[in-house]
């Protein structure tokens, strides 16, 4: 089989990606160092541990292994953190994006597929957010991963390195069929904190911020499925395996929902209260983040077929009540 590069493949959007590659014909080969991954989550194709810094590790799998592509999920990305921590940011998610990048070219293996992130757009109101939109991030999560996109834009002109970069915007969901799911340590995304206080697993959610300038005053966002959203990377490595280009791609459904519209709509899936409380917004939160991802439907043929709020809870749901890491 054909053996493709997945970094950060022990993550939550890694592992569910590994699955779909298996499925399109793809041998998965992860790449992670298992701080923030699992061990369980890695079924789909072999495990190399290691570190994005270590180069001589790095290029040991590449000349193991010899991928047509990488698929790079491994950064950081938490926003709290980038804020209070920009070094660690730059230094994981550009320098060790910059090392892989190194070991691939050196390597031969000149399609990149790159999960970046709707935060490289930072403040925008009222703006449905497109490829063209001007890139102003608001914090180190998001300026970390524009730099590597220009990274890869120079080592395209430099060295031939064609690659996808996809900017996606709020990932929920988990596999319907349970093999892998969302497990973070500590959880920080509003949907499974929501579904562990729903569960008395950890104490009520807090809304970090009720005055934004929104209908309900909490903000905005859009949220993708992580199966949607890896069926659109597998669509992008064909894409590049078809020489047609490097391209930037958005992923959303260009409908945007509340931190409380989420919230009444886990209440509707789970038929339980949401217990929460209201707080002070996080530094560095944009107001609303909604995708046009037009692109991706025209140019991909890419349909975010499970991305609907009723159905992303379902399946977060049905992982959190019986879906689990232990190593």
């Amino acid at each position: 089989m054909t053996n493709v590069l997945v970094t950060g493949g022990a993550g939550y959007i890694g592992s569910h990606a590994c699955k779909a590659l298996r499925a399109a014909g793809y041998t998965p080969v992860t790449y992670d160092n298992l701080v923030t991954g699992w061990r369980d989550a890695v079924k789909f194709g072999p495990l190399e541990e290691g570190s994005l810094s270590d180069r001589a590790r790095l290029d040991e799998v590449f000349a193991q292994y010899q991928p047509v592509a990488v698929m790079h999920f491994a950064a950081l990305s938490q926003v709290g953190e980038a804020m209070a921590e920009p070094g660690l940011y730059w230094r994981n998610n550009v320098e060790g994006s910059l090392t892989l990048i190194e070991a691939a070219c050196a390597a031969g293996c000149k399609s990149f597929v790159f999960s970046s992130t709707c935060a490289t757009y930072g403040e925008h109101d009222n703006v449905v957010l497109d490829e063209h939109t001007p890139q102003e991030p608001l914090n180190a999560y998001g300026a970390s991963k524009r730099a590597v996109e220009n990274i890869l834009r120079d080592f395209e002109a430099a060295h031939g390195l064609k690659h996808v970069i996809f900017r996606y915007f709020n990932v929920a969901g988990a596999d319907p069929e349970g093999e892998v799911g969302e497990h973070h340590r500590p959880e920080t995304h509003l949907i499974p904190v929501m579904l562990e206080a729903i569960d008395g697993k950890r104490p009520a959610l807090t809304i970090n911020g009720t005055d934004y300038d929104t209908p309900d005053g909490t903000c905005v966002r859009d949220y993708v499925h992580v199966m949607d959203l890896v069926d659109a990377h597998v669509l992008g490595l064909e894409w590049l395996r078809e020489d047609k280009g490097s391209r930037v791609f958005n992923l959303g459904t260009g409908d945007g929902f509340s931190v409380r519209e989420v919230i009444d709509a886990s209440r509707a899936v789970t038929n339980r209260e949401v217990p929460h409380s209201e707080g002070p917004r996080r530094a560095g939160d944009a107001t609303k983040l909604v995708s046009g991802s037009t692109r991706a439907a025209a140019e991909l043929g890419w349909t975010p077929g499970r991305s609907t709020m009723p159905q992303m809870i379902a399946d977060a749901w049905r992982w959190h009540q019986n879906g689990h890491y232990e190593g």
